[in-house]
């Protein structure tokens, strides 16, 4: 059996970025459709149309196909959102030529969208096994990240621990 998809939209305090209130409806909706996995992602898409440049949109997307196990859906839909942050923020969307001054990561907005969405595309490299993709998107994140500002520290124990099996 199935256990319920765990999706919780956060209330801005992920912060990256506004959340138009009709978006921010359909985004509720699809956490009160969790039970109803198809409605569920039915409502998280019908957000993203009406707000394709809303990161927490992508966010929520990314989590819900991780969550059901959808890896390849879930990475997919976390370059895109790479993609549209880095519109937004005016730096590289191909995380392999960020530096520590691409930008200032310590900001709110697009750039805290890149470095959670990177901390899940290595746990996502993770659980597809493919152990020396996560490990180059932890190494960036240490680069651009020094501080751990997303928590990125757990994953990489988990890859250390992968690669000590």
């Amino acid at each position: 059996m199935d256990r319920p998809i765990e999706l919780r939209i956060p209330d801005g305090r992920m912060a990256f970025g506004d959340v138009p209130e009709h978006i921010d409806e359909r985004l509720q909706a699809a956490v009160k459709a969790r039970g109803v996995p198809e409605r569920c992602e039915e409502l998280l898409w019908e957000a993203h149309r009406l707000g394709p440049r809303v990161l927490l949109v992508y966010y929520a997307l990314y989590k819900y196909y991780f969550n059901r196990k959808r890896f390849a859906d879930a990475e997919r839909v976390a370059q895109i959102g790479l993609e549209a942050a880095a519109r937004e923020g005016g730096f590289s969307g191909d995380w392999r030529t960020l530096a520590a001054d691409s930008t200032a990561w310590t900001a709110e907005g697009p750039q805290r969208f890149v470095l959670f969405t990177l901390k899940a595309l290595a746990f996502i490299n993770l659980r597809r096994d493919r152990l020396a993709d996560a490990r180059a998107i932890l190494d960036k994140l240490a680069e651009i990240d020094p501080l751990d500002q997303v928590g990125y520290g757990v994953i990489a124990a988990l890859a250390k621990g992968v690669e000590g099996e």
